[in-house]
């Protein structure tokens, strides 16, 4: 099992921090450092910054928002940073919410699996550097019965296949990101219950497309805190969960409230959501259940992660991405060296 690190958000409060951290985790031996955009600082610009300041670590969106962009400007974006990162960039990518995507972008949040396919087809086909035609749903290129004409792509990634990753938490998006990505972005995993969350999912889209998980990249994201009191850095969480599982997205279209539920706190994620919604914040972080806190992130001395570690890998992990957590670079420095002694003592490096 290999490990990756992820910067969050530029412009959370920790950027003088995040190139210091992706240097650290580059001489560590770190696989990958992921990015991520919403609607303030964009991906490509963070990784451009990190990619041209580290030696081999891989860097990738995670994600990239489909509604951001059209297709062929994200290939475009792709090939560039591949090539001047030296073949180090893996593309993630994602629809969003509907909240971010209707109000941010203006582009309508429907047929989220559809848009995905769709995208996901033209970005390949464009990143081939094949002339670029494409007759679908959603996109139709050239325009017809205009003056556009098929063009190819000029610039050459360093790669010929550049690694694709799609962020997925329903049942339907994992099925599909198993029959057409590389690797899956996978949020709030916990390994006890990952087969029947998430796994299964991707190991049926797998054998849609006549293949088997072999080689497919199962990547989750987990904060990472290191310390003898369990208890309390749970606690550090809670905020982070509460935001998730209460108020990302609207009452009737929030996906990670409806994972809390698929892993069985069904009441528990109702709570942290009306508590959310009506503004108490403290109360829905207060309401979020230890164990779904433990069972969603890296915590507790070595030993303890290293543990957690070996569930993760058993559960089909590949690469496990962490967040580490600090409020000093310092603490944040020490929690990715303790990930690679974690990693060592479970035997998985």
């Amino acid at each position: 099992m290999r490990l990756g690190i992820n910067l969050g958000y530029w412009g959370a409060g920790m950027d003088g921090d995040n190139l210091a951290v992706a240097q650290e985790a580059d001489r560590l031996g770190y696989d990958v450092c992921w990015a991520a955009e919403a609607y303030g600082s964009d991906v490509p610009t963070v990784l451009s910054w990190v990619a041209a300041q580290t030696e081999s670590i891989d860097v990738g969106s995670a994600i990239m928002q489909i509604p951001a962009r059209q297709p062929a400007m994200t290939a475009m974006t792709a090939a560039t940073l591949d090539s001047l990162s030296g073949g180090r960039f893996r593309l993630g990518l994602g629809v969003s919410g509907p909240q971010v995507s209707e109000g941010w972008y203006g582009v309508k949040f429907d047929k989220p699996l559809a848009r995905t396919r769709e995208y996901v087809e033209i970005v390949r086909k464009a990143m081939s550097r094949e002339r670029l035609s494409y007759e679908g749903q959603h996109w139709t290129l050239p325009l017809p019965d205009g003056p556009g004409k098929p063009i190819k792509l000029t610039v050459h990634p360093q790669r010929e296949h550049i690694p694709l990753y799609i962020a997925a938490i329903g049942p339907k998006n994992l099925e599909q990101t198993g029959e057409i990505a590389d690797g899956a972005l996978l949020i709030f995993p916990s390994a006890e219950h990952l087969e029947d969350t998430a796994v299964k999912y991707l190991r049926a889209g797998r054998e849609k497309a006549g293949r088997t998980l072999e080689g497919f990249d199962v990547c989750p994201t987990l904060p990472l805190a290191v310390g003898d009191d369990v208890n309390g850095l749970a606690d550090m969480f809670r905020p982070y969960t509460a935001l998730y599982v209460g108020g990302m997205g609207s009452r009737k279209q929030n996906f990670y409230n409806q994972l809390a539920q698929r892993m069985g706190y069904e009441k528990e994620a109702a709570e942290i959501q009306d508590k959310y919604l009506s503004g108490d914040k403290s109360g829905a972080a207060a309401a979020v259940p230890h164990r779904l806190i433990d069972q969603t992130t890296l915590l507790g001395p070595v030993e303890r992660i290293a543990e957690r570690m070996q569930a993760y890998a058993a559960a089909g992990v590949t690469t496990l991405t962490l967040a580490p957590a600090g409020f000093t670079l310092d603490e944040r420095i020490a929690a990715l060296r303790a990930g690679t002694d974690a990693l060592e003592r479970s035997g998985l490096a």
